[in-house]
C-alpha cells in the first residue's frame, strides 16, 4: 500500500531525516529538484529544445524550483526564473541554491534569465514551453475563506498561469492548494502534472487537489524508510496488487453455504430496485447464498425480478415497508446469516425505523448499517452505537454523515479524513465514508483512501451495489476494515471498466455489477 501523509507529518519526516540520519536539507533539497528534471527529461523530451519559465517563492519550495533550474540547464535547456519575493527574503537551504543560480547568471550564461515580480514582467519574459510552479508546495496552509482574501502578486502569477495554454508541472503539490485537506479557497495553480516528494500527501488525493494537481508522480528523494514506519502515522491509499492479495480463496471442497451467507433488509414500495441491487452485488461479488428479507407487499416484484436470490417475505405496512413485527419472524435466518445488511430501500418510516433499532440492539453478528437504516439511528443519536453487541461497517454518505455526527456537511467534506477516522474512534466499528475519495476509517484509526472509480458513478443504486460487495466479502471471512477497502475499490474499478465501455454519462448502477467479475480478475 502508497503511504499518504499530511503537510504536518510530512514535514516531521524531513525533520527527522536531517535531525536523526544527518542526511542534510540542501541535500533532500537537491534529490527532489532532480526528481522533477528527470519528469521532465521523460516527458518533454528533447529538452535542450525547450525553454522552463520556473515560478519560485521564497520557501523551500522556490528552493527546489532553483534546483531545477539550475539542473535543466546542465542538460541545455533554456530557463526564465520568475521571482515572487525579493532574494533578501531567502533563507537557508533556499538561499543557499538561490546563490549557486546566481552565480550562474552572473557568469553570463544567455540560456538563463532571472526576473523580480513586477507589473509588465510577462511582457518582457519569452513564452515558455513548459511552467513550473515551485511557489508554496506543502507550506501553504490559509483557510479562513474569501474574507481574508485579498489580490496579491502571488494571485496575478497564479491567474496568469492558468490562462496560458501551456503544460504545468508543480513542485509537490499545486500552489494555493492545502496541503492536507485539498482544499483550494481562493487561486491555485491547476496542473498538468505534479511530482510530489517522498509520499503522496492528503491534499493531492482529496477536493480541490485531487483536480488540481493532474497525474501525480510520487518520487524517492532518499529519506530512510524507518522513517516511515513511524506507528502514528495511520493512512494509506490501496493498489490493485494489494486487493488483488488479499481477495479470499475458493477452495476446492467449497459448497454454497461455506463461502458467505448474506442476508439483506431492504426494499419498500417503490424502492425495489435498491433491495435487488444490494442482493445481485452480494451474489457477484462470490457470496454462496443471499436472503433477501422484504415487505410482503413488493414481494412478488422482488421474486420474479431475482433469479438466484432467495427471496422472504416480511410483514409490512399499510404504506409497503418492513413493519416492526418482522424481526420476531427473522430470528433463523439472523443465526443462519453471516452477515446482514439493512438500509436499501428501506424508507423513513417510523415503523421501520423502529425495526432496525431493534435490529441494531439485539443482534449480536455482522451487521453492515447503510441508507435509510443510518438515518433510522441519526434520529437517536451516537449513543445508539452503544449498546449494539454487533461488529458493525457502516456506508453514510457525506449528508448520512452529517446527521449522525451532527457536523456540518461542508465542514466534513473539507475535512473527510479526520471526519471519518473520528467517527470510527467514536462508535468503534468501522467506517466507509463514499464520496471523493471514500474514506475507509478503523476504530484504530486507521484510514484507507480508495483510488478507484469515476463521475459516471453518481448514479442512483451505486451506493447500494456496494453495500453488496462489502457484505460479500466480509461473510467471505475478510475482516472488516479489508473487507470495506477492498469492495470500495472493486466498486470503483467497476465503474471504470464501465465508464471505458460505455462512457461515464451512460454509467448505471447495474453496469457495475455486471463489469464486478472483470475488477475481481484484476483486469
Amino acid at each position: 500500500m502508497k503511504q499518504v501523509l499530511t503537510s504536518e507529518e510530512m514535514r516531521w519526516c524531513d525533520e527527522t531525516t536531517i535531525r536523526k540520519h544527518h542526511i542534510p536539507g540542501v541535500q533532500l533539497m537537491e534529490r527532489a529538484g532532480q526528481s522533477v528534471v528527470d519528469f521532465l527529461v521523460q516527458q518533454y523530451a528533447p529538452i535542450d529544445q525547450k525553454h522552463f519559465l520556473i515560478v519560485c517563492g521564497k520557501g523551500n519550495n522556490g528552493g527546489d524550483g532553483f534546483v531545477i533550474a539550475r539542473l535543466l540547464l546542465e542538460q541545455k535547456a533554456s530557463v526564465s526564473v520568475l521571482l515572487i519575493a525579493s532574494p533578501k527574503e531567502f533563507k537557508g537551504d533556499a538561499e543557499t541554491n538561490y546563490r549557486l543560480l546566481e552565480s550562474l547568471h552572473k557568469t553570463g550564461m544567455h540560456r538563463l534569465q532571472i526576473y523580480l515580480y513586477q507589473k509588465n514582467v510577462f511582457n518582457v519574459i519569452t513564452k515558455p514551453d513548459v511552467i513550473i510552479d515551485a511557489i508554496f508546495g506543502t507550506g501553504f496552509s490559509r483557510h479562513g475563506g474569501q474574507a481574508g482574501f485579498r489580490i496579491t502578486p502571488t494571485n496575478k502569477i497564479i491567474a496568469w498561469i492558468n490562462e496560458q495554454h501551456i503544460p504545468v508541472v508543480a513542485v509537490d503539490i499545486p500552489s494555493g492548494v492545502h496541503g492536507t485537506t485539498g482544499v483550494a479557497e481562493c487561486a491555485a495553480i491547476c496542473a498538468d502534472h505534479t511530482v510530489t516528494f517522498a509520499a503522496y500527501k492528503t491534499g493531492l488525493l482529496c477536493n480541490a487537489g485531487k483536480i488540481l494537481s493532474g497525474t501525480i508522480h510520487c518520487t524517492d528523494i532518499g529519506i530512510p524508510q524507518s522513517v516511515f514506519g513511524n506507528k502514528k502515522f495511520k493512512t494509506w491509499m490501496a493498489e490493485a496488487e494489494d486487493i488483488v492479495s488479499a481477495l479470499p480463496k475458493r477452495f476446492v471442497h467449497a459448497h454454497k453455504y461455506s463461502v458467505g451467507k448474506v442476508l439483506v433488509l431492504a426494499g419498500s414500495t417503490g424502492l425495489t430496485g435498491a433491495a435487488a441491487l444490494t442482493s445481485m452485488a452480494a451474489m457477484r461479488a462470490g457470496a454462496g447464498a443471499v436472503v433477501l428479507g422484504t415487505p410482503d407487499s413488493v414481494y412478488p416484484i422482488l421474486a420474479k425480478k431475482l433469479t438466484e436470490v432467495m427471496v422472504q417475505p416480511l410483514p409490512s405496512t399499510k404504506e409497503g415497508t418492513i413493519a416492526a413485527s418482522a424481526f420476531k419472524e427473522l430470528d433463523k435466518k439472523l443465526q443462519w446469516a453471516d452477515v446482514v445488511v439493512v438500509g436499501p430501500g428501506l424508507s423513513q418510516h417510523p415503523e421501520t425505523q423502529t425495526f432496525v433499532l431493534k435490529l441494531l440492539a439485539m443482534y449480536a453478528g455482522k451487521l453492515l448499517i447503510d441508507a435509510d437504516a443510518l438515518n433510522a439511528i441519526a434520529a437517536k443519536g451516537l449513543a445508539a452505537f452503544k449498546k449494539s453487541k454487533a461488529e458493525i461497517i457502516v456506508t453514510p454518505h457525506v449528508g448520512e454523515c452529517s446527521r449522525l455526527t451532527k457536523i456540518g456537511a461542508t465542514e466534513i467534506e473539507m475535512n473527510r479524513i479526520e471526519a471519518a477516522r473520528t467517527l470510527a474512534e467514536k462508535i468503534k466499528q468501522t467506517v466507509v465514508l463514499k464520496g471523493v475519495p471514500t474514506v475507509t476509517a478503523a476504530k484504530d484509526g486507521k484510514a484507507f483512501l480508495n483510488s478507484t472509480g469515476n463521475p459516471g458513478m453518481a448514479t442512483a443504486g451505486s451506493g447500494d451495489v456496494l453495500s453488496g460487495i462489502i457484505a460479500s466479502l466480509w461473510a467471505q471471512g475478510m475482516k472488516a476494515e479489508q473487507a470495506a477497502y477492498c469492495g470500495v475499490w472493486l466498486h470503483g474499478r467497476s465503474g471504470d471498466i464501465g465508464a471505458k465501455k460505455l462512457g461515464e454519462r451512460s454509467l448505471i448502477a447495474s453496469d457495475l455489477i455486471k463489469y464486478l467479475p472483470a475488477a475481481l480478475q484484476g483486469k
